[in-house]
């Protein structure tokens, strides 16, 4: 096929040209052909030593990407924060179990219940016609056992759980990922906080690697470990769905923890469990669920669970500054219904602030001025909007630090100062 140019003919060169790129094969002489074949040999068999010798030099210099575990290598992120680097094949979260799964305990608890006798046994008409005829020489008892979970925190086998896995208990088994039992031993348990230390008779155990729960942010991954409905050794992962829950907005208002939310599977069993980031370490103590929800579970923050924990192991207890009230946070809602109550002794001015339903008897509240019906408005000039607050800044005093409340009092201003208190032991062993 000839193409003709402006002067309607073309030079066989341009014929050539025209021809390869309209896709057909130009005719050459077997010379060209020959010289040609030659040439696009030298230069494929030169390409081919250059690929190779780049391979080589790849293959030198770049570091391999496979880096053995226990070593914990670290690689930082685009977003700033870091997960554990592993090495094809593998996933972060898998590394994370792996780092940390030996360090993971199950915890078997039993203690015995006596169930008291029917009234009716020691009833003196039942005495007189039937004497002791079907009546127990003793009350019958009953053992009770509950599994949980834990984690070791010392290598000389010291044991982070919740309390009401231990709590009551005769007799604890702590159980090792690697199958050892050993007889637990329980330090001390806070209830306030559900956080309680076991310890075991043992040494060069593997350990948790701990976090920071003070820098978590929502939406970052989460990994839960524990040992759910006697399902050893259960892995489940999702996110951080919020921090600062309250005690309140977890339905637990007896606990003084401002909770973790994740929505990692959490279930019975799971209870004293460690929760993690992407890094493999510890951020949380995995200890509540709210009943009939899907993916609403809550731990207690680490930094907090090892402040408790190291109270425990030095004292035995916590003690926790209190001033004894019953409170809530007062809006125009809740004003409306009180004042609307017949049954009410109490009427509100106030649509904000923090209104006290109550005192508890032989409080630091009960030794001052305040009663019910008295709004918190400031605490230490600092303005409350909301009953969590006024815990907050409770719990971060001293026992035996004085409070400036200023309260309102049908409409009044006054300025009472209180001295916080211990809570009462029983609420905490």
């Amino acid at each position: 096929m000839t193409i003709p140019g402006p002067n309607g003919r073309l030079n066989a060169a341009e014929n050539r040209v025209d021809q390869v790129v309209l896709g057909e094969s130009p005719r050459l002489s077997k010379g060209e052909r020959f010289h040609r074949y030659w040439r696009q040999t030298a230069v494929y068999g030169l390409l081919a030593v250059m690929g190779a010798g780049v391979s080589l030099l790849a293959l030198r210099t770049a570091p391999s990407r496979a880096v053995p575990l226990a070593q914990h290598p670290i690689s930082q992120a685009p977003s700033g924060t870091s997960r554990l680097f592993v090495g094809e094949g593998s996933n972060f979260i898998a590394a994370a179990v792996e780092r940390v799964g030996p360090a993971v305990v199950r915890i078997d608890s039993s203690r015995t219940v006596t169930q008291q006798l029917p009234s009716v046994f020691n009833d003196p008409f039942f005495r007189e016609f039937f004497g002791d005829f079907g009546v127990p020489n003793s009350p019958p008892t009953r053992v009770e056992r509950g599994t949980g979970s834990g984690f070791l925190i010392d290598a000389d086998g010291i044991i982070l759980t919740n309390a009401h896995v231990v709590s009551g208990a005769d007799e604890v088994v702590v159980t090792l990922k690697d199958g050892r039992e050993f007889r637990g031993e329980v330090l001390g348990q806070d209830r306030l906080t559900d956080v309680a230390v076991i310890r075991v008779n043992a040494s060069g155990l593997p350990v948790v690697p701990v976090g920071d729960s003070d820098r978590l942010r929502p939406g970052e991954w989460a990994i839960a470990i524990g040992n759910p409905l006697g399902l050893d050794n259960t892995v489940t992962a999702g996110i951080i769905s919020a921090t600062g829950r309250s005690s309140s907005q977890v339905r637990v208002p007896d606990k003084r923890v401002n909770f973790i939310q994740t929505d990692a599977a959490i279930n019975p069993g799971n209870s004293g469990g460690p929760l993690l980031n992407e890094r493999g370490e510890v951020i949380g103590m995995n200890t509540a669920i709210i009943g009939g929800a899907q993916g609403l579970g809550f731990a207690i923050p680490i930094n907090e669970a090892q402040e408790i924990a190291r109270q425990l192991i030095a004292t035995g207890q916590v003690e926790h500054p209190y001033l004894g009230v019953q409170m809530r946070t007062l809006t125009p809602e809740l004003r409306r219904l009180i004042n609307q109550d017949p049954r009410s002794n109490i009427q509100v001015q106030d649509d904000q602030g923090v209104l006290i339903l109550g005192i508890m008897r032989n409080s630091p509240a009960a030794s001052v001025d305040i009663r019910p019906g008295d709004v918190i408005r400031r605490i230490n000039e600092e303005t409350i909007t909301n009953a969590e607050q006024v815990q907050r800044l409770v719990q971060a005093s001293s026992v035996g630090e004085t409070l400036q409340l200023e309260l309102s009092r049908n409409g009044q201003l006054l300025n009472i100062a209180v001295r916080s208190g211990a809570f009462p032991a029983q609420g905490r062993r």
